[in-house]
């Protein structure tokens, strides 16, 4: 009972909200449109159950008329029932795709919400966000749906036929076996216990399903992200003639899709074993035990095919878990890793780097602690003060932390404490040493982050040209995978240029120009300080090229495994 509430628990936390949200007269009307067609279906069902016992008299009493008018009434109940097929078809689906698409918006928002998508990968507390978001949002609304009518549906099946069974059924005396005992509607009771013997049995069978089913969506995943990364770095795999290697890496990966499939394989067909058979068993079931009192003359062959009809209705009703074992397996391991994604992307740090405004003109940070995930310090109880005007250099060793330093100014470093306050209103531009280029158009990769940019395109054109990017001038409409098409170093060329599109009042980078020989590492910043004049640059580099264009330099100093310090050095 304990798992049941807790299955409960969690569907109920993951489903609610959307009938809450401003969709909700929507999404409400639906959903009560969906029911109400579940309900119809099973109106539709106990006509039908009705039928059949005056269809089979007209037969065994060779009534012509009488069967003639039942193949007309057979013909309008078949009508009633294919328009409430279709509405069920489009009413249903469409819940689901609203449905889906509030929470894609919703998980989107929290995932990307407070950098939490950065989080979860530094930190690597869950796997694949991008399938969760992708694919369990889709199959939590489908197995919903699928679960939540059918259990309606097998609740008024269970009432409506429930009641025929009783009626048609009839006592039942245990005289013969020695009990003076008289069991009303024993139909009723044999199929009860059928049904609650079936799903007892079948949770058993298929309990196991559930930890299978969440590997089998890592897994998938998994392999699914493999494949894309060998795409988006063909060209290093190429030169490095890496192909082997990641064919086995990928051939591990399907190792474990293969090995969990075939788990899920064979414990999915010892389940169908089971329901098969289970099934077959409910078809004769009913024949069985009313077959003497057919021989007897106590009931007629319509009365018999009618009992038939009305104990597979109620078999099917109780033996719904039975039946959807394999959804709700798939359903639980949906439910854990929505709520796993949930939980990491909303998770907060012990400690923070504040990222606060400033009345003044100076970027300061201090007292600043930095650590790395695995709880190693970096820096304890720094404090950093950069003027503006003054465009300074932060050098030190390779591994000493300045890229780290670089993320906690941006205010996006986790593991840390302390704050950065950076001065009201001003426009800051942080340049990594990867620049990051969305698919789309040129025009929206030069002008990003700023979507909201009124930049011209002859801007555009000067910024690309002022980079020597002239090439790309005339490509401001081609939408395309610039991460692929532009080099490692004109990638970080088109960064400047969004630099001089933006024009922030300060602008840090992080290796931003490693990918240019000095040449044009030198072309770069002379760019920077013909077009942006009043911008104050803080660049993170190791170059010794680099002091000509700062006015300052501060080293990090830092010892292997020891506490790191800013050390103020002259330029030379």
């Amino acid at each position: 009972m304990s798992k049941v509430g807790s299955f409960v628990g969690d569907w109920w936390r993951l489903v609610v909200p959307y009938f809450r949200s401003e969709e909700w007269p929507i999404g409400l009307a639906l959903l009560i449109g969906a029911i109400l067609l579940t309900l119809s279906t099973v109106g539709t069902e106990v006509l039908f159950n009705e039928w059949n016992r005056r269809f089979y008299d007209s037969i065994e009493n060779k009534d012509q008329a009488a069967f003639w008018t039942e193949i007309i009434t057979f013909s309008w109940l078949a009508a009633i029932y294919i328009v409430i097929g279709v509405a069920r078809a489009v009413v249903s689906p469409y819940l689901r795709l609203r449905w889906r698409r509030w929470l894609t918006r919703l998980y989107i928002d929290h995932w990307l919400g407070d950098r939490g998508y950065y989080r979860i990968e530094l930190q690597r507390t869950v796997d694949n966000a991008d399938q969760r978001i992708s694919e369990d949002l889709r199959f939590l609304g489908e197995y919903t749906m699928q679960l939540l009518l059918g259990l309606i549906g097998a609740i008024a099946t269970l009432v409506s036929f429930l009641a025929i069974l009783w009626r048609l059924s009839g006592p039942l005396s245990l005289a013969p076996i020695g009990i003076d005992v008289t069991v009303p509607g024993y139909m009723a009771w044999v199929c009860l216990v059928y049904a609650v013997v079936g799903t007892l049995l079948a949770h058993i069978v298929g309990r196991r399903l559930i930890p299978l089913n969440f590997l089998r969506q890592r897994y998938e995943a998994n392999f699914r992200y493999s494949l894309v990364r060998v795409r988006e770095n063909a060209e290093g795999i190429a030169l490095y003639r890496g192909e082997a290697q990641e064919a086995d890496q990928l051939t591990l990966r399907f190792a474990d899709v293969f090995a969990n499939g075939w788990k899920v394989l064979f414990t999915q067909a010892q389940l169908i074993l089971y329901q098969v058979g289970y099934g077959q068993i409910a078809i004769v079931f009913p024949y069985v035990v009313t077959a003497p009192r057919f021989f007897a003359g106590a009931i007629t062959f319509g009365i018999m095919t009618q009992t038939a009809s009305a104990f597979g209705q109620v078999q099917g009703a109780l033996s719904f878990f039975v039946d959807n074992y394999t959804t709700v397996a798939e359903m639980r391991a949906v439910m854990d890793r929505l709520k796993g994604l949930l939980v990491a992307t909303d998770a907060k740090p012990e400690t923070e780097i504040a990222l606060a405004p400033d009345p003044g003109r100076e970027v300061r940070a201090g007292p600043l602690t930095l650590g790395l995930p695995n709880g190693q310090v970096l820096l304890r109880d720094t404090a950093l003060a950069l003027t503006p005007g003054r465009p300074t250099l932060i050098t030190g060793r390779s591994g000493s932390g300045k890229s780290t330093l670089f993320r906690a100014l941006a205010g996006i470093w986790p593991f840390g404490s302390g704050t950065v306050r950076v001065p009201a209103g001003a426009r800051v531009l942080f340049l990594p040493q990867k620049p990051y280029i969305p698919i789309g158009t040129l025009r929206d990769a030069v002008k990003y982050p700023d979507h909201h940019s009124t930049a011209s395109d002859q801007e555009l054109v000067d910024a690309l040209e002022a980079v020597e990017l002239d090439d790309l001038a005339s490509r401001l409409d081609d939408v395309m995978h610039w991460s692929n098409v532009l080099s490692g170093g004109e990638q970080q060329r088109l960064a400047v240029a969004r630099a001089l599109v933006f024009k922030p009042d300060w602008l840090f980078l992080d290796e931003a120009t490693s990918s240019l020989d000095e040449s044009a590492e030198a072309k770069a910043y002379g760019a920077l300080k013909k077009h942006l004049p009043n911008t104050t640059i803080v660049s993170i580099g190791h170059r010794s090229t680099l002091r000509q264009w700062h006015d300052r330099e501060i080293e990090l100093s830092r010892e292997r495994r020891e506490e790191g310090r800013l050390l103020e050095a002259a330029v030379a």
